[in-house]
């Protein structure tokens, strides 16, 4: 844990308040955008860091410490977020598939599209299998440990690794194929 977990974390246990004006403070940007990545729409993005912050407000007293703060919010996050697609599911995407086109998902007026490689990145990551987005997101964006993953989604390290590296490859495969002007 870190010194800013530890003071964070000390901080809710002797003014929950406070502590967790730290906690928003800390987190609320980076897990703003881990969610961000997987649901895409900002209403959407917005809406689940926000009840992933109240889920941890009213669940803070159930954190055992078995895993770092990080880790725990990150689960909740990912769960809020699961629990939104779940929600909106309207067809499975797969980079297997070149022939759909992801206007309809594309992301609202707060992605920048001028940049066509990040948004066929997002693409791209947008038509993995949820379990290969989580675990691509989290290494490359979140830059955290195959174990850290595995600590979030409930999988074996193994799995985590299996899953980023099979994504990466879809990606790379995605990125290579002769309908991608420029990105070989």
């Amino acid at each position: 844990m870190t010194t800013c977990d530890t003071e964070i974390l000390a901080a809710m246990d002797s003014d929950r308040e406070r502590g967790f004006r730290l906690l928003v403070s800390r987190y609320g940007e980076p897990l703003y955008w881990h969610v961000r990545r997987l649901v895409v729409l900002h209403d959407d993005a917005q809406d689940a860091t926000q009840e992933t912050f109240v889920r941890v407000y009213r669940s803070y007293d159930s954190f055992r410490g078995d895993s770092s703060l990080a880790v725990w919010l990150y689960r909740i996050a990912t769960n809020e977020a699961l629990r939104i697609l779940k929600r909106r599911r309207e067809g499975v995407f797969s980079l297997d598939d070149p022939g759909l086109g992801l206007e309809s998902v594309r992301a609202d007026e707060y992605i920048d599209y001028s940049d066509i490689e990040a948004v066929r990145l997002q693409e791209a990551i947008l038509r993995l299998p949820a379990k290969q987005q989580i675990a691509f997101n989290m290494r490359y964006y979140d830059d955290m440990s195959y174990a850290d993953i595995a600590a979030v989604t409930g999988a074996t390290v193994v799995s985590v690794k299996s899953n980023y590296h099979i994504a990466k490859e879809k990606i790379l495969k995605y990125f290579s194929r002769a309908d991608m002007p420029g990105l070989r």
